[in-house]
């Protein structure tokens, strides 16, 4: 017998507003002594306290920013923002899996904004 799970919802977010949510429930459950916390729980806790370096209102001007570009849609300027990518090639390893490749000017000015916030 197979029990399938059907997705409810789904949302983009960014890390620092993951970090808001999980900060929220560490929070709940250190209040119950006898709530264990989940490993995975715990690592994406440790993943976000690492990587979650804006506030959340800054990343969603970040990604706001973002979604103002000719090629950016909504997954693709999350995923930007949450990686940050540094150089050209990391930003192409973002879109390698879109059926489009950017040129070097529209690589540049997605570069420029992710400098803004980096």
């Amino acid at each position: 017998m197979t029990i399938f799970k059907e997705t409810l919802d789904e949302e983009y977010l960014t890390l620092a507003e993951t970090k808001e949510i999980l900060a929220d429930i560490e929070a709940d459950r250190a209040d119950d002594e006898e709530r264990e916390m989940r490993y995975e729980l715990a690592r994406a806790i440790e993943h976000v306290n690492r990587f979650a370096l804006l506030d959340p209102d800054e990343a969603q001007e970040f990604v706001d920013e973002l979604q103002e570009l000719e090629k950016v849609d909504e997954p693709t300027a999350y995923k930007i923002a949450n990686l940050r990518p540094l150089d050209r090639d990391e930003l192409r390893a973002i879109y390698a899996q879109e059926r489009y490749t950017l040129d070097g000017d529209e690589l540049d000015a997605i570069l420029d904004v992710v400098k803004q916030y980096a």
